[in-house]
């Protein structure tokens, strides 16, 4: 066998293989490691197509092959033809539906189509070389993988209008005059019973908020509550302790100071800046600027409240088949007992079009995401804004999932709008 390669380069290639009459190699493997990804070969001149031993994923070749190859470290759109996209659309929406691996003989029976079960195995075989389905252990049904999840989100996916049942439940549960934490709180209840995964909201990070007024009250003879608006509606309260009691005269004073010097200004600027713009007052009698000096960053964190994140649906997802195998079971559990992760999760998400932003197993970077999709959006307060969204299994129906999450988004900016 010779291999002839082009100089490699950013771009996708032609690959020149040259065989001895039925000799073998594991081409998918080889040119992962060696070369990139092969994304569709095809033969030379007039030869047949080799044939495929799905199970190794071995070819066996007559002389000359031509394979066009992406680089590793490059991102190439492949191009299925109408065929292969009604399979892969029927095999994953299949597996969405029933949670078991979809054969030949059920995809050609049920879906409408008039294929025979041969020329669908024949496809199926073709989408698993290009890794878009794959083997569960020894079944003889196909189940998607994440690169098939990908391309029907990007591509094949038909979404759904949100129920009326649905916006009814919503509209009837979410109040306005509610509190806004009790807001964020009923709504990751509410995603998380419509959607049967995990619903997760949370709150809004602050540090774009512009700051609007500070007021001080005592609670008792040591211990004040600091009340801090934003400009965005958002209040958050925060309780000091003062060395000694401190008249209500002083307490307005001070905060009359504040208001004034910190207005317009950002939490994320007032807790750079703080310590300058108060350098003047630091010695003042009471030692409540001291105070402030002290607790900046408690005081103008990002935060609004305690509560990072809120977390509903938990018992709805667990009833998933995924999580059925004890160690799926303890990686969920163990999620939910580190909120910090998701909290995380949810401040690193970027939102292009639609202001949608789904991600599918291997493209979560942590870890313990790895077997789970997570559909978010952003939702606004003013200035400011959170992220709402479902973290379940990758079989979830995403079709409607997204949907149900964007309408949530806006809902949500709809009632804290001023």
């Amino acid at each position: 066998m010779s291999v002839t390669l082009p100089n490699l380069s950013t771009t996708p290639f032609f690959v020149v293989i040259r065989f001895g009459i039925m000799e073998r190699i594991s081409i998918r493997s080889y040119f992962f490691a060696t070369v990139g990804t092969v994304e569709r070969p095809f033969p030379a001149k007039t030869y047949h197509y080799p044939f495929l031993d799905s199970g190794r994923k071995n070819s066996y070749f007559p002389y000359e092959y031509y394979c066009f190859c992406t680089p590793a470290g490059t991102i190439m759109a492949e191009s299925l033809n109408e065929r292969e996209r009604t399979i892969l659309r029927s095999i994953i929406y299949s597996f969405i539906q029933t949670a078991t691996p979809v054969g030949s003989r059920y995809i050609s029976k049920r879906n409408g189509l008039d294929l025979s079960p041969a020329t669908v195995r024949n496809v199926m075989s073709d989408l698993e070389f290009l890794g878009y389905i794959d083997h569960p252990h020894t079944s003889a049904g196909r189940i998607p993988t994440d690169k098939g999840y990908r391309f029907y989100v990007d591509s094949l996916i038909e979404l759904e209008t949100l129920s009326a049942h649905d916006q009814s439940t919503i509209q009837s549960q979410i109040h306005s005059s509610a509190d806004p934490d009790e807001i964020l709180k009923e709504t990751s209840r509410i995603l998380g019973t419509i959607s049967h995964q995990l619903g997760v909201v949370s709150t809004p990070r602050v540090s774009a908020g512009v700051f609007e007024k500070l007021e001080l009250v005592s609670i008792s003879n040591s211990r004040i509550m600091v009340i801090l608006s934003i400009r965005s509606g958002l209040v958050k309260t925060i309780m000091m302790e003062a060395h000694s009691e401190i008249p209500k005269s002083k307490l307005e004073e001070v905060s009359g100071i504040l208001n004034e010097r910190l207005s317009g200004l950002t939490l994320r600027q007032i807790r750079k800046t703080f310590r300058d713009r108060v350098r003047d007052m630091q010695n003042e009698e009471t030692g409540l600027i001291r105070l402030f000096v002290e607790s900046v960053d408690k005081v103008f964190d990002e935060t609004h409240n305690k509560d990072k994140v809120h977390i509903g649906g938990t018992q709805s997802l667990l009833t998933q088949p995924e999580f059925s195998s004890a160690e799926n079971f303890r990686g969920i559990i163990e999620l939910l007992e580190n909120e910090d992760i998701i909290v995380h999760i949810l401040e690193k998400k970027e939102f292009g079009e639609g202001n949608i932003s789904i991600s599918i197993g291997s493209e979560n970077q942590e870890e313990k995401l790895r077997e789970l999709s997570v559909v978010t959006s952003q939702y606004a307060v003013g200035d400011v804004s959170g992220t709402v969204g479902i973290i379940g299994a990758k079989r979830m129906d995403y079709s409607k999932m997204i949907p149900l999450v964007d309408y949530m988004a806006r809902m949500i900016s709809l009632l804290f709008r001023p």
